[in-house]
């Protein structure tokens, strides 16, 4: 390894000269991911209990639990990814700083779903069958499966030496922050609005609104690192591959669609299995803008309470006081894509 002939990001390699530094961006997402320091026991469940018991009717019972068991090993496929396929080639140690602080929130977020399903479900057999589902439940095991085709594909790859090896390797990121992280987590999410848009679990709520920051805190990091690295190799972006990430995500709209159908099965008033495609549909489209390609759906938000969300929470996050929010952020904190 060389500390003084340029590198490019993906170069196989290990470097660890921080300075001078070539990417300072990635260093301030660092920065600014350290500020954002919340627990897990700051979620208070309490009022959830009591919803879950009085104000659920076996629709609404289904849904949470569906969710739930989402949740249960949704961060740890993506924990997984991030330990076994993209810390060691991305190479520029303050990005590596960053991938770090990124595998302790996914653990954070695993408490708090763990915590979750603890709460929720106290039955030890009914937990069990939670983390069992992406063996038994059909909708979830085919988002698991979705994920796991991206990641084996570069699970072997110990170094990146070619120009169709580092284009596996964005595919990877794009399917990463996009389809995981910016699709299936979104429309978890938006089940989570929408019972709060009701009056009802706001313990859940509250925690998803800290899990969201983070959340678009990561993607903001991956397209970082698919931007740089289409700068420093145009090349790297052709047509052939603009035309895999359309096929990807609309391989991504299908499984969320499927959840969708799975998830809403008992007839949940509000909510319809139209809204939700178009939903996912627009989300997808706002990855698409976020690299830099043309919309492939112009779908439109059909969830207000989303829009209330984009807008309100997103504003007033970084207004809390510091007794909310373990670190206080300072200055100016900007998300430049939309739900």
């Amino acid at each position: 390894m060389s500390t003084h002939n340029r590198q490019l990001l993906l170069d196989p390699g290990f470097e660890l000269t921080l300075r001078p530094m070539r990417y300072p961006q990635f260093y301030e997402m660092y920065r600014n991911a350290i500020k954002n320091t919340w627990t897990v026991e700051e979620v208070d469940f309490a009022l959830d209990v009591n919803d879950l018991k009085h104000k659920f009717g076996p629709a609404e019972r289904h849904l949470i639990e569906r969710l739930i068991a989402f949740f249960a090993t949704g961060d740890s496929i993506v924990s997984n990814n991030l330990v076994l396929n993209l810390y060691q080639h991305i190479n520029a140690p303050e990005a590596r700083m960053y991938l770090s602080r990124q595998l302790y929130e996914e653990a954070l977020h695993v408490q708090f779903y763990l915590t979750l399903l603890d709460t929720y479900l106290p039955d030890p057999n009914e937990r069990a069958k939670a983390f069992a589902a992406v063996d038994n439940i059909p909708s979830i095991k085919q988002k698991a499966e979705f994920c796991f085709k991206w990641m084996d594909s570069v699970q072997d790859m110990r170094r990146i030496e070619t120009r169709e090896q580092r284009k596996q390797f964005i595919l990877n990121m794009v399917c990463f922050a996009g389809c995981i992280e910016g699709l299936f987590f979104f429309g978890a999410f938006a089940y989570v609005y929408y019972l709060r848009s009701r009056g009802l679990l706001h313990g859940l709520a509250s925690g998803t609104n800290w899990v969201f920051r983070d959340e678009s805190c990561h993607m903001a990091f991956a397209f970082e690192v698919i931007r740089t690295a289409r700068e420093e190799e145009p090349d790297l972006i052709d047509d052939a591959f603009k035309a895999q990430v359309v096929q990807m995500l609309r391989e991504a709209v299908e499984c969320e669609v499927a959840f969708a159908q799975d998830t809403l099965s008992g007839g949940v008033a509000g909510l319809s299995l139209k809204d939700m495609r178009q939903y996912l549909e627009y989300c997808a489209d706002q990855r698409l803008v976020q690299l830099g390609f043309e919309k492939e759906f112009g779908s439109t938000n059909p969830f207000p309470f989303m829009d209330l969300q984009d807008v309100q929470e997103l504003t007033n996050f970084f207004e809390r006081r510091v007794s909310a929010y373990q670190v206080g952020v300072e200055g100016e904190v900007g998300f430049d894509h939309a739900f």
